[in-house]
């Protein structure tokens, strides 16, 4: 392309990882600008990149050269550097394989390192590059070592003859000039060629101070530590061909060379075959082995389904003629050998008792998957297409996603890699990047910036997904204020604006697995983690696809776990009884009492059913079946939502809307049958399919290629597939103005549409766990808290859809509870003690199992001194008694608060007793353990309901037992005049108008938004103990109720929903703000406060004076009555009367901490 004088040779990308910041596609571009005609990647002990690289050179006209840095171990046990590069296809492989076991000799188990026996055994279409200063051979140089100089020649001259060269590069580290003079004299005197290098890190000389952040991050040090010396120069930039050659003016060889060796570089991959992995058989084709076991699967499957069905011939006509119609594709298209790997894992599994998924997406269409048991979904139930998922007019590598249970999946993977071999199999490498929040705290570590700053700045990045700096200084005002009036802050973060998205670490695809038909390496390279024995491909799975090797993804799904472990509990029951267990997959898909459960929106917990938004189309839609649990799940997406299609189909079935086959005007009795089941709405991708077969005689592969060709929009394709369904339509006697007003309806709808296998599999575990559900509720939910211990934010939903469901939750109890919730005799929720924030595992152990064999513990004491471990410290007591878990052990969580301290000390001198055989005071209690009478438990003042409430909230993440709410309920409900809660609230129909509504809740968490139009909100969360809802008020409101808007305030906001098609949820917006004070100021008519008699005369009434004089001023009068007897309310006398007053939260508190609750009413207009 370009007539270059220097070729780049050694250039580090941020695939490196230990250093380098270039990014691929900024490389190639700025080589395209320097106008050079070809450059090598030579990362650190790997070719991550090399698709990327190689593809996007070629396209861009750019020769590719293959290579990357080593680290070798030298001839005298001291490491040192050098470089490889492939000079053909031999060479290639030679590096893969020099690549991958670098990791398995790695140096003191932290270093990647090549020895030179491997060095030797891999040489040939290698060219080696000294590495300069830090090669084996500068090395020796340097230190005048002529034995050691004379022994590394001599092994390169005799391995690699005229494909080594001496590496000079000018980047002023030190001792470089004398090591180029040595390495000139050294190349004159053994006729061994030079090469120049500017070992290049970065692509422009102002990002060195950058590159040396990058670096500090990688190694763990802080910049400005003396222990640290920078071993980079800022001269490692990418220099143009002007620069080097002015640079080696004095050494052209060195330059030439480059070229040389560039010419000498010819390494061509061909991506273009399938390199699919063979089932291991004897005696027997792959075809002929999956055509025996899709019979056997057929025969068994039939017998089940005939036993419901009539007119058995005809059944099994049907069956058979699709089986053997995708049994003729699939060994057409040679995937034989694939269907028999995954129907291996998958029956492996299911003999294991690991839950497997009935399928998910195209792979749900075959029906050869289902007769060999990889799917439990019947395709022509659903009339599902397998050209969908494999066409053999256009053929692409088939993809079966399998769910798995999510505790069990990496059981199946070792299977896997022990069953095809090690060297076959590997699981997929992922990159992770610096993202915004990761970068600042590793910017602001390196630089030495106060912990707590660092963390604050982080905390203001919004969590949204994919979210950059820049993004977030729009959508945080917060941020945007520090940015502009903090330089040291304004520093941090355009440095690490410079950073964000570099590659920062790799990790493990959490499913995919690599099968390949011969040793993996012969394909790619491997990575190994130095705690792991397993592989990892160098490649990333999109990569992985583009060199032809197929990917096997082993999905791990939670709801199969909830699935799984909700049956055990039931089964377990069940058996008990002598009832037959019940198996999810012969559930029927007309359970009354699910749909009954599902057309209430009642959907928390339901897979795929539980977001706000699906519940408001689920009150519209009232699905009755399951086709149209099916449509519900195509329906909720943006384009349906936002085209109309999803108002048409519910329309149409509740009568309110004249149902066509497609459209009024233009249908055609041919399409009723396919059209039915939706309404005449083409909803599904496989009705565009279908179509065209019946209206244009299509076949199903060319309907494939029709349907990719409408939903993704080519337009050259799409012209002349009008023409051909047009002449398909006029030869099967179809006007061709009515054909061509369908194929645009069809190219309409076909945007929209969805693929059914998916949602038919989707639609299957919705169900199974609706059913669940609906059914069995105490022991679906317990499963799903157990799956959702560690996320405080879903068990609180999950404990308020117990709440509102009148499943009772029992307190965490070391009395009771185990770590997991459990269902106790009573049909009770017992709360497991591993959801207590921070409490340490091996504690929950050792409680329970000194429970199980000593008994209950009946005091804190026994409890501190039977527990005896250091895992026990103040902070987790502490945790225990904020939580409720100690109740049973103390009169209250205040004085077990009181007693902590002496119960600690007094554990900690009996034990030291016991261990120099005295017993002291423990003798007299005859050291049983049991010393609930030894403290002083007679009543002490407790704190607040407030108090107590909030310390549970800390130590469990949310309100269990003690909602400050609650005590306020009777009294909002008036205020909102309704009995409705914020849950309710969530399900309502809304029918995509404005609706109004006045909610009420304790204020949870508040934060400040910017929208994409630049306007601010506040975004509120409102709990009223059954629901949980984000309120958004908007930048015109703002001023107006800022003050009301604080954590742990008691709001009524009048509220109005609307329906946001782009993210498929609610959105609440706050019109009008007041605060449980200002309601009491609106709706209350006065205060009466009752004090006995003989009170008047001493502290308590001086006290309740105090509290009238700090009373707000209001619109209210407080009456204050004397009594004799509280129950006797009209004997009373007024003793004092004040005007112009409210009473607020703080005040009812204390007055009935003072007198008691029943001393105090409150009257309503």
């Amino acid at each position: 392309m370009f007539n270059s004088k220097f070729v780049h040779l050694s250039v580090h990308t941020d695939y490196s990882i230990v250093d380098g910041l270039i990014k691929i596609n900024c490389l190639i571009n700025k080589i395209l600008t320097l106008r050079m005609s070809a450059v090598a990647v030579t990362d650190f002990n790997n070719i991550f990149s090399l698709v990327k690289f190689y593809n996007l050179s070629h396209k861009k006209g750019i020769k590719p050269i293959i290579g990357a840095d080593f680290i070798i171990t030298s001839l005298t046990n001291k490491i040192s550097k050098l470089t490889i590069l492939a000079k053909n296809n031999i060479g290639y492989r030679n590096l893969i394989f020099l690549i991958s076991l670098a990791y398995k000799n790695r140096i003191n188990n932290l270093i990647p390192s090549i020895t030179y026996e491997l060095l030797i055994k891999y040489r040939i279409g290698l060219i080696i590059l000294s590495g300069g200063l830090h090669g084996d051979v500068g090395r020796s140089l340097l230190s005048n070592n002529k034995m050691l100089i004379k022994k590394n020649i001599n092994f390169y001259k005799k391995h690699f003859n005229n494909n080594y060269y001496l590496e000079l590069s000018r980047i002023e580290k030190v001792n470089e000039e004398s090591y180029i003079n040595l390495a000139m004299d050294l190349s004159y005197k053994e006729n061994i060629p030079v090469v120049a290098t500017n070992e290049v890190r970065f692509l422009k000389k102002d990002d060195f101070y950058i590159h040396e952040i990058r670096v500090a991050i990688n190694n763990g040090y802080k910049l400005n530590d003396l222990k640290y010396s920078s071993k980079y120069s800022n001269l490692q930039y990418l220099r143009s061909e002007q620069e080097m050659c002015k640079l080696f003016i004095d050494i052209p060889e060195a330059l030439v060379n480059t070229i040389e060796i560039s010419k000498r570089c010819n390494v061509f991959l061909d991506w273009n075959e399938y390199h699919l992995p063979k089932f291991k058989l004897k005696n027997i084709s792959e075809e002929d082995y999956l055509f025996l076991q899709a019979n056997k699967g057929m025969k068994e499957r039939l017998l089940f389904l005939c036993s419901k069905k009539n007119k058995k011939d005809i059944v099994h006509k049907i069956y058979y003629k699709r089986l053997y119609h995708e049994l003729n594709i699939i060994k057409q298209v040679g995937f034989s050998g694939y269907f028999l790997i995954v129907m291996e894992f998958v029956k492996w599994a299911k003999s294991n008792f690991i839950s497997v998924g009935p399928g998910r997406g195209s792979g749900a269409s075959s029906l050869v998957a289902y007769a060999l048991g990889i799917t439990d979904i019947n395709p022509l139930d659903f009339n599902l297409i397998f050209e969908r998922f494999l066409n053999c007019e256009k053929i692409s590598l088939p993809d079966f996603d399998i769910d798995f249970c999510m505790d069990k999946r990496d059981l199946i993977i070792e299977h896997v890699i022990k069953k095809y071999g090690y060297s076959n199999v590997s699981q997929i490498i992922t990159f992770g990047t610096m993202t915004a929040k990761v970068v600042i705290r590793d910017v602001g570590r390196v630089l030495g910036y106060p912990y707590g700053l660092v963390n604050k700045i982080s905390k203001l990045i919004p969590f949204n997904y994919g979210i950059t700096i820049n993004n977030a200084l729009l959508l945080s005002p917060q941020l945007l204020i520090y940015y502009k009036t903090d330089n040291s802050i304004k520093k941090l973060i355009n440095l690490s604006i410079r950073l964000e998205g570099i590659i920062r670490n790799v990790g493990k695809h959490a499913g995919g697995v690599v099968i390949s038909p011969t040793k993996i390496t012969n394909f790619l390279p491997l990575y190994y983690d130095k705690d792991s024995k397993n592989s990892l491909t160098q490649f990333d799975k999109n990569d992985i696809e583009r060199i032809g090797l197929i990917k096997f993804d082993f999905l791990g799904l939670r709801t199969l776990t909830i699935i799984d472990n909700t049956l055990k509990i039931i089964n377990i029951k069940r058996k008990k009884i002598g009832k037959e267990i019940i198996d999810i997959n012969n559930i029927t898909l007309n359970d009354k009492k699910s749909f009954l459960l599902l057309k209430t929106a009642n959907t928390t917990a339901v897979f795929q059913l539980e977001s706000y938004g699906i519940k408001t189309l689920i009150k519209r839609l009232q699905p009755d079946t399951f086709e149209e649990l099916i449509a519900l799940i195509a329906l909720y997406r943006p384009g349906p939502l936002q085209s109309g299609m999803v108002d048409n189909f519910i329309n149409r079935k509740h009568g309110k809307e004249l149902i066509a086959y497609p459209d009024k005007i233009w249908q055609h009795k041919l399409l009723k049958p396919i059209l039915e089941s939706t309404y005449g709405i083409i909803l599904y991708q496989e009705q565009v399919m279908q179509i065209s077969q019946i209206l244009s005689d299509y076949s199903l592969g060319q309907a494939d290629i029709l349907r990719s060709a409408m939903t993704k929009k080519k337009k050259n394709v799409m012209l002349k597939q009008r023409i051909l369904f047009k002449n398909g339509a006029i030869k099967k006697g179809i006007n061709a103005n009515l054909a061509m007003k369908i194929f645009d309806l069809m190219e309409k709808f076909a945007a929209y549409g969805f693929n059914k296998s998916h949602s038919v599999a989707y639609a299957l575990i919705s169900y199974r766990t609706l059913w669940l559900k609906a059914n069995y509720p105490v022991e679906f939910l317990v499963s799903v808290l157990n799956t959702e211990i560690n996320n405080t934010t879903k068990l609180s939903f999950l404990i308020n859809e117990c709440k509102y469901l009148q499943i009772n939750i029992c307190s965490p109890n070391v009395n009771l509870s185990m770590y997991n919730f459990f269902i106790d005799e009573c049909g009770s929720i017992v709360y497991g003690l591993g959801a207590i924030k921070g409490l340490n595992k091996d504690l929950i152990y050792l409680i329970i199992n000194n429970r199980i064999k000593n008994g209950n513990y009946d005091s804190l004491l026994n409890f501190c001194i039977r527990i005896k471990s250091k895992k026990l410290n103040i902070s987790m007591l502490k945790k225990l008694i904020f939580s409720g878990a100690l109740d049973t052990i103390g009169t209250s969580r205040y004085n077990l608060l009181k007693d902590l301290e002496n119960s600690f000390k007094i554990t900690e001198q009996y034990l030291s007793s016991k261990s120099v055989g005295q017993m002291d005071m423990f003798n007299l209690l005859k050291d049983k353990l049991s010393y609930t009478n030894f403290f002083n438990t007679k009543y002490l003042l407790n704190w607040s309901e407030e108090y107590e409430s909030n310390k549970e909230k800390e130590s469990l993440g949310f309100y269990l037992t003690k909602h400050p709410i609650i005590k306020y309920l009777k009294e909002m409900r008036k205020y909102t005049n309704s009995n409705n809660t914020l849950k309710d609230l969530l399900s309502i129909d809304i029918n995509n108008k404005i609706n109004n509504f006045v909610v009420f809740g304790l204020v949870t968490a508040v934060k400040i938004s910017i929208t994409k139009y630049n306007n601010k909100v506040v975004i509120f969360t409102l709990d009223d103990s059954f629901g949980i809802i984000e309120i958004i008020l908007l930048e015109k409101y703002i001023n107006k109720y800022k003050h009301l808007i604080s954590c742990d305030n008691i709001l009524i906001v009048n509220i109005r929903i609307r329906f946001n098609f782009f993210s498929k949820s609610l959105n609440v917006l706050a019109n009008n703000v007041i605060d449980i004070t200002e309601a009491r100021n609106k709706y209350l008519s006065k205060i009466i406060i009752y004090i006995q008699k003989k009170k008047v005369k001493n502290n308590i009434f001086k006290v309740l004076n105090y509290y009238f004089k700090n009373l707000p001023r209001g619109n209210l009068t407080l009456y204050l009555y004397q009594l004799k007897n509280i129950i006797c309310k009209n004997d009373k006398k007024l003793i004092k009367k004040i005007k112009n007053i409210v009473p607020s939260n703080d005040f009812i508190n204390k007055v009935e901490s003072l007198l008691g609750k029943e001393y105090i009413e409150l009257k309503f207009k």
